[in-house]
């Protein structure tokens, strides 16, 4: 907080702000904090500008790769709004993003006071050194140092005298193993993905045990190697899907019961990038897709077999929803569950055809 204090009394002095940072990671949160603490300062009119060679992929994919995202902001996503506010900011043109300071329209775009996020953080190469010797012998202006990875004395080293404030505030993300172990039985995660060396005690201090991250009894830990490809089970429970006009347009819902209406939806599901889109099949038929839906009742079904001469059903239930139907005479067999219905009737297709068009009978259509 006192370094986002620095830095609104540096733009409130007219000065400059530089931040050399890496293009993903800590600076989303820099953009929240910062752009909050300059509209309470009254100096959200001076611009932030992020400049790196990733920077406008770095922003877009912020927005879609909900995985790593708290639980609030994952929520954001599939509302569907953007999880971090620098969407909003650069909508705004408080945020604006370049790949380099010679890019199109850098130049007609800066101005100062103004905020200034690119890298390298060794401030040993990158735009971040343009910047330096344009900023660094104006008091008035501040460079901030918030990644953990380099000594800020050793950076600046080569560029000394310099007139510009220092602010050293190093944001490290890391953990050491008490608190990761606390974190992990705090948070319960159900699966756990660790490098192998992690979960052993160093080799050469076999009885450091502490230095290990431990086997948690409601996480399945998944240790992995240097290089290795694994594959995570992890199951999204929701999902954004962009519908084109034209297959929204043929959307006609069906109210199933008060407040909720349901509808079938056909097109092509085209996937890129953790974009899920519905689009139109160019060769669909003209005639009307009908679509069964509902739980099948097994009074209603007897009923409807008993109509067609078949009288000798036997109903057995194994569980779970699962009912099993056996018909002997017919030596045939219906398992019902609660998201499926499977006949088995030894390659008699007409028997086949008979039991499905009863099992379509007893269900509602689309």
């Amino acid at each position: 907080m006192c370094t986002l204090r620095l830095e609104c009394l540096t733009l409130r002095g007219g000065g400059n702000v530089l931040i050399p940072c890496y293009p993903t990671g800590v600076v989303y949160d820099l953009f929240e904090c910062l752009s909050g603490k300059m509209q309470e300062s009254g100096v959200a009119n001076c611009p932030m500008f992020f400049i790196s060679p990733v920077a406008d992929m770095s922003l877009a994919y912020s927005n879609i790769l909900a995985e790593w995202l708290s639980s609030v902001k994952q929520n954001k996503v599939y509302a569907p709004e953007e999880p971090f506010p620098h969407a909003l900011l650069v909508k705004n043109n408080k945020l604006k993003h370049f790949k380099h300071i010679y890019s199109e329209g850098f130049s007609t775009d800066f101005q100062e006071p103004c905020v200034v996020f690119c890298g390298h953080p060794s401030l040993r190469f990158g735009d971040v050194v343009q910047f330096i010797e344009l900023w660094g012998n104006n008091p008035r202006n501040c460079i901030v140092f918030t990644e953990p990875d380099y000594d800020y004395i050793e950076a600046l080293a080569p560029y000394q005298p310099l007139q510009i404030k220092v602010a050293h505030c190093a944001i490290d993300t890391s953990l050491n193993f008490t608190q990761a172990n606390k974190l992990i039985r705090d948070l319960k995660p159900k699966t756990l993905v660790v490098p192998e060396c992690y979960t052993q005690p160093p080799v050469a201090n076999p009885n450091l045990t502490e230095l290990v991250i431990g086997n948690h009894p409601d996480s399945t830990l998944i240790p992995y190697k240097w290089g290795e490809v694994i594959n995570l089970p992890l199951k999204r429970k929701q999902g954004q899907v962009l519908i084109e006009t034209n297959v929204a347009q043929k959307i006609v819902p069906v109210e199933v019961k008060p407040g909720i209406s349901l509808s079938t939806v056909t097109g092509s599901l085209n996937v890129k990038d953790n974009i899920h889109k519905i689009q139109e099949l160019s060769d669909i038929k003209s005639k009307p897709v009908k679509y069964e839906w509902g739980t099948l009742n097994i009074t209603e079904f007897l009923q409807k077999l008993s109509q067609e001469g078949i009288t000798d059903a036997k109903v057995e239930s194994l569980g779970g929803n699962v009912v099993v139907i056996h018909l002997q005479a017919e030596d045939a067999l219906i398992q019902l569950e609660d998201n499926s219905t499977h006949v088995v009737c030894n390659a008699d297709e007409k028997l086949r055809t008979k039991l499905r068009n009863i099992v379509m009978q007893c269900l509602k259509e689309f």
